[in-house]
């Protein structure tokens, strides 16, 4: 049962890892590129879709992590499954004091309502994520590590 735990964690993680990674390095790129409001408009959609299921993942993700640490308290690999779970929780941290507040503006703005600055919050906010990212990286490494 353990295995299957820590697997389905892994597996977990790792995915949030892949959709935020495309997110940092690949949809946002797409959607800058984009002529006129595309780019504006493909965000803003962007952040209502990944803003409603995002919250769920990363506390899911957390939990998991857990759960995993009680289940195997004292098994080899306990402190790297620890390690993780605390960069998770910096991933919350930073998801809510920083990203969250520029998602929720951001996902309401459309080419009639939007700031004067909106590119430069965009900016701030890739730079808040690309950190998350590397944030959860790490933490899906030492998952995956704890794993062998």
């Amino acid at each position: 049962m353990l295995t299957a735990l820590e697997v389905v964690t892994t597996v977990i993680v790792g995915m949030m890892v892949g959709v935020e990674f495309s997110v940092a390095f690949f949809l946002n790129r797409i959607f800058n590129a984009l002529p006129e409001d595309g780019g504006q408009l493909g965000r803003a959609h962007g952040g209502r879709i990944l803003g409603a299921v995002m919250p769920f993942w990363y506390i899911g993700s957390l939990v998991l992590a857990g759960v995993w640490t009680a289940a195997g308290w004292g098994d080899d690999g306990t402190g790297l499954v620890v390690t993780a779970g605390a960069l998770l929780i910096v991933s919350v941290l930073m998801s809510v004091l920083l990203l969250v507040p520029i998602n929720n503006r951001g996902k309401t703005w459309t080419p009639e309502n939007r700031p004067a600055d909106w590119k430069q919050q965009m900016d701030r906010w890739d730079r808040f994520h690309y950190g998350r990212v590397a944030v959860i990286t790490a933490a899906f490494a030492l998952l995956v590590t704890a794993l062998a």
